[in-house]
């Protein structure tokens, strides 16, 4: 295990939830299963405890804690893109596993898991700053999943 990792809460899927991201986001996988050596509050001996793995890069655990604490918009993914196809790529793998859509590039995973499926062109027009990053910031605010070729248009005025 990495000396700094991130720990995912999920009920009971953490290990449905790792293989997915390792088989939608490159420089992904699934690390060491632990099982649980005992019974617990929300599960039994023997279920899957802890799943060692890693996202796009970052070390993570997934804890399969039970229901008592919930995702929040206050943890997320956030996956920079290069084109309009590699965000429709990741956007559609979310969503389209029963996920659910939400404002400006976010998205959540059907474990409650938020994402933020941003395109480099619209991080690079907000560093920008003046007029460009504002038309680009208002043209975000007008989308769910982010439209790369309309943040061009608004970079360009």
């Amino acid at each position: 295990m990495a000396k700094n990792t991130i720990c995912v809460w999920y009920d009971k899927d953490a290990e449905a939830a790792a293989r997915f991201y390792a088989e939608t986001f490159p420089d992904s996988a699934v690390g060491a299963i632990t099982r649980a050596p005992g019974d617990y509050p929300s599960g039994q001996q023997g279920d899957v405890l802890v799943v060692e793995f890693t996202v796009a890069g970052i070390p993570c655990i997934g804890l399969n804690g039970g229901p008592t604490f919930k995702h929040s918009e206050a943890f997320s993914f956030q996956i920079a893109t290069d084109d309009q196809e590699e965000t429709d790529r990741y956007w559609n793998a979310i969503v389209g596993n029963g996920g659910q859509e939400s404002a400006c590039g976010w998205c959540k995973d059907k474990w409650g898991v938020s994402w933020q499926i941003t395109p480099r062109v619209l991080t690079e027009a907000l560093a920008v700053g003046g007029d460009e990053a504002k038309r680009a910031f208002d043209a975000m605010m007008t989308m769910r999943k982010i439209d790369v070729s309309a943040i061009e248009a608004a970079r360009r005025g």
